[in-house]
């Protein structure tokens, strides 16, 4: 069995940015080099005004942001368009949560890793900036690292159907607001994780369709 090229997976949003570069030139008429060097040339100055002004010319919201993150107006990274540059940045965003004060929650968050991987083949683990969010179809999971814990965010649906006689399990509020992450659990300890598995396998079997 050939071995995994990263300990990471593309974040989804990456195949949706490439469908919004690959249809742009047809849809507006212009390729996206031409919008930024459009944008710094005619558009307002702020960044607010600029969004407004694009959409002004046609242009729809998503394909407005990926234009303005290019034009430096907006945030965002140029690699979301290409999945060896996410792979490349992805173990970057992982180290820069889990330095300083919060080294020594890196090996509880790779055990958490380890144990959504072990859920199925499907499970797809995708770093961003400030959380790791694991993806089955859609997120189910997903770890925030704190000072002197790890909040493990959780796919649970509606909080009246789901108990917990430990009663760790803490409503997110998420399900009103119609977030996906609806439930957490804080993990402060290593003995903690134990809590971890049931919960996690709970989200993804819930996740198995699109």
């Amino acid at each position: 069995m050939p071995s995994r090229p990263s300990a990471y997976d593309v974040h989804p949003s990456v195949a949706y940015v490439q469908a919004i570069l690959a249809n742009l030139q047809a849809k507006t008429g212009r390729t996206v080099e031409a919008w930024v060097d459009l944008v710094k040339t005619a558009a307002p100055a702020d960044p607010k005004a600029q969004s407004a002004w694009l959409k002004d010319q046609g242009l729809g919201t998503s394909q407005a942001h990926v234009i303005l993150q290019r034009a430096g107006a907006a945030p965002g990274h140029a690699f979301d368009d290409t999945p060896t540059g996410y792979l490349a940045a992805a173990p970057g965003y992982v180290d820069g949560q889990y330095s300083g004060k919060k080294a020594a929650l890196r090996p509880r968050f790779e055990r958490i890793a380890g144990l959504a991987r072990s859920l199925g083949p499907d499970v797809k683990v995708c770093p961003c900036e400030t959380i790791v969010p694991f993806y089955r179809h859609n997120v189910f999971a997903e770890v925030k690292p704190f000072v002197s814990r790890l909040d493990l965010g959780l796919a649970l649906g509606d909080p009246a159907g789901v108990k917990d006689p430990s009663g760790r399990l803490k409503d997110t509020g998420g399900f009103a607001k119609k977030d996906r992450i609806t439930h957490k659990l804080e993990l402060r300890s290593e003995a903690d994780l134990d809590l971890a598995l049931p919960w996690l396998k709970r989200a993804y079997d819930r996740d198995s369709k699109p």
